[in-house]
């Protein structure tokens, strides 16, 4: 499947591409693309399959994915450059390290869902089976923000952009609840070897509440050596929300931005 793309920057300058995670959408990355990353990238994000404005039709493996992913960038002309994923966009960028190596040049993991464990996932996914409809796009912001410590702004950007209206009078987030289900599920399988990322790495974790276990950390260490920068950033998971200036300034020396 061809992907929604969302881009920023100018369109001859070298891509960079950033990939979003569970239930998210590209445009999540437009306050660190056009106040950072632009700068230097034509930066390209694209809504994955059952996300956004993607087609949302089945298979939701982790292969479909990353096939849907290598598919638009061939269409985009993009055939190496460095990539940043969160969360599930990560776990994505490892398994495109496995299928076509040559296209990462360099691999930036913003506390990337590595390998979930089968309670964590299998929690995460029965709350997305409840169904979540809003009154008014109000109701969705004040119910968002009172389930997150992220900055208030972040939340009132992602109602703005990924909360649609249903047909019946109410409103939900732009994404298929079936395909976030399988992605969960699929987060509990093995990983490919953190040794897969031949490429410079930078791996931004959060302190509080991360997806990224100490002995996953201690393995990207071990693995990569001097080829990985970890980093530790206050807040939780969403660390380009939550812990905004310390991800970007960490992706701008990692990619040669500032």
């Amino acid at each position: 499947m061809e992907l929604h793309l969302h881009e920023w920057g100018d369109p001859g300058a070298p891509p960079v591409v950033c990939l979003h995670g569970v239930s998210a959408h590209g445009r999540r990355f437009r306050k660190l693309a056009e106040e950072r990353l632009a700068k230097r990238f034509r930066v390209v994000a694209p809504d994955l399959r059952g996300h956004g404005f993607s087609g949302w039709e089945p298979p939701w493996t982790i292969a479909t994915h990353a096939h849907d992913v290598l598919e638009t960038l061939d269409a985009a002309g993009i055939r190496h450059a460095p990539f940043v994923g969160h969360s599930f966009g990560g776990r994505l960028i490892l398994e495109l390290a496995v299928l076509d190596a040559e296209r990462i040049e360099r691999a930036a993991l913003l506390d990337p869902a590595i390998q979930i464990l089968p309670h964590v996932s299998y929690d995460l996914a029965e709350l997305e089976r409840a169904e979540r409809r809003f009154d008014s796009p109000e109701d969705a912001l004040e119910t968002r923000a009172a389930d997150t410590s992220s900055p208030r702004e972040f939340i009132e950007e992602e109602v703005r952009e990924h909360l649609a209206p249903d047909g019946n009078g109410t409103y939900t987030y732009r994404y298929c609840r079936s395909a976030i289900v399988s992605i969960f599920g699929e987060l509990c399988t093995p990983a490919p070897p953190p040794e897969t990322l031949q490429v410079p790495t930078l791996l931004v974790h959060a302190e509080v509440f991360g997806l990224v276990r100490d002995e996953q950390l201690e393995a990207y260490r071990l693995a990569l050596g001097d080829r990985v920068q970890i980093t530790a950033v206050p807040g939780g998971h969403v660390v380009y929300w939550d812990a905004y200036a310390e991800t970007a300034d960490a992706l701008d020396r990692f990619l040669g931005v500032s």
